[in-house]
């Protein structure tokens, strides 16, 4: 008897619960497979870009002209006579030389979010970071479309694969503010 009122309890409760349903202990994020890489490849993940950075210019410019004439006049006759024969020599000349070399290194992490991903899978990140140190601060800001097979094992991506860059070095505070031209010596640049 006992058997058969545990077959009804259980019975009823299956036509009750309706269809049973198995749920996953964790979520697995829109990823693909549980042996899949944990890269970002979804709006709102976060990945590190490597900045390794380094520019060099060389600029050199070198300029000359240079004229001359002469003129020769001899004295004159009859009705010109009052003119003396004399004669004129001129010559002008230019020379002008210049060089310039500029060089950037650019080293550093920031971590970046995704913010779009492109119907081609590459992602648009968008990221900024700010340091503040004794009063000044140091913000770093990237922009840039990369490529998901560019994310490493470790996501991250080296800014060299960081396709339409803007990489951006701002500060602000005391130091930086000393740095700064004055407004009487801006006014006297602008105007001569």
């Amino acid at each position: 008897m006992k058997n058969f009122l545990t077959a009804i309890l259980i019975a009823a409760f299956v036509l009750a619960g309706g269809a049973v349903e198995a749920k996953s202990l964790w979520v697995d994020n829109g990823y693909t497979s549980l042996y899949s890489d944990k890269k970002a490849r979804n709006v709102g993940d976060i990945l590190t870009i490597v900045i390794n950075e380094s520019t060099t210019q060389t600029a050199s410019k070198s300029r000359s002209n240079s004229k001359s004439g002469s003129l020769n006049v001899g004295a004159g006759t009859g009705i010109f006579d009052f003119i003396k024969a004399f004669s004129a020599n001129g010559s002008d000349s230019f020379e002008a030389d210049g060089e310039a070399t500029d060089t950037n290194r650019y080293s550093g992490q920031i971590t970046v979010t995704v913010i779009e991903v492109l119907p081609n899978d590459n992602m648009i990140v968008e990221g900024t970071q700010s340091i503040w140190q004794n009063r000044d601060e140091h913000k770093i800001t990237l922009r840039g479309t990369i490529r998901r097979d560019d994310v490493t094992i470790n996501n991250t991506v080296p800014s060299s694969k960081v396709a339409d860059a803007s990489i951006r070095f701002d500060g602000k505070g005391p130091l930086n503010a000393k740095q700064r031209q004055g407004i009487l010596t801006q006014l006297f640049n602008f105007l001569f």
